[in-house]
């Protein structure tokens, strides 16, 4: 389950509106706006359809840690490779021999 705050959080970290959430998730808006909002809570089933929808757009969904629930993004294949590549364009890393 995520919360309403993960839910709005995960929306704007992967540039997407309710309008779109809902054709996307088959969830209607004004049942997303709700949840964001407070004002409403929707049945666990539509909150993991919710959830599934937003990890489909690139969410990745923290649970209580310790530190506190949150959100990020996940990376692409893509980026994945572009970070190898970066990561090994200093060369092999060694020893510095500095007296």
């Amino acid at each position: 389950m995520i919360s309403a705050s993960q839910c709005r959080a995960a929306r704007a970290l992967v540039e997407i509106t309710r309008g779109k959430l809902s054709l996307r998730s088959g969830v209607d808006e004004k049942v997303i706006h709700d949840f964001e909002r407070q004002i409403s809570k929707p049945d666990d089933r539509i909150i993991e359809t919710l959830r599934s929808t937003l990890e489909d757009f690139g969410a990745v969904f923290i649970g209580e840690n310790g530190g506190g629930i949150g959100v990020r993004l996940k990376f692409t294949a893509a980026e994945a490779r572009q970070i190898a590549r970066l990561e090994g364009e200093g060369g092999v890393v060694a020893n510095d021999r500095v007296p």
